[in-house]
C-alpha cells in the first residue's frame, strides 16, 4: 500500500510528475490506465486528466547514466482527491497490481503552481 508523507498543499489543482521506466508500455496505457480510469468513477472522483504524455528522447542536464522511458503529467482536483485515490483500497485491488507489472521504475512528484 501507498503511505504517503506529510504535506501542505494549497487548495485547488496539484499536478502529479511521473518519471516511468516501463516493464511493458502497452500494458501500462492499455491495462493500468483502464484500470485506474475504473477506481477513481468508482470513488467518484472527477476532474483528474492527463495533461503530457511524452517519451524522453534525450537526457540532457542529467547524468548519461539517468533515463526515464517517458514523462507523464497527471492533474487531480485537490491533493485531497489524489491522496484518497492513492490510499483506497480498491485503487490496490484494481490499479496498482497492473502498475507494478508495467513499470520497472516510478518516480513521482506531487506540484502546484509556484
Amino acid at each position: 500500500m501507498i503511505k504517503l508523507p506529510n504535506f501542505t498543499a494549497n487548495d485547488g489543482p496539484v499536478t502529479m510528475v511521473n518519471l516511468l521506466k516501463y516493464n511493458d508500455k502497452e500494458y501500462y496505457f492499455n491495462t493500468y490506465i483502464p484500470a485506474f480510469e475504473k477506481v477513481t468513477q468508482q470513488l467518484g472522483i472527477t476532474g483528474v486528466k492527463v495533461v503530457l504524455a511524452n517519451k524522453v528522447i534525450a537526457p540532457v542536464l542529467a547524468p548519461e547514466d539517468v533515463y526515464w522511458d517517458a514523462i507523464v503529467l497527471v492533474e487531480y482536483p485537490s491533493a485531497d482527491a489524489f491522496k484518497r485515490i492513492a490510499e483506497s483500497e480498491l485503487y490496490h485491488e484494481i490499479a496498482d497490481p497492473h502498475r507494478l507489472k508495467a513499470t520497472k521504475e516510478l518516480h513521482l512528484f506531487m506540484t502546484q503552481p509556484m
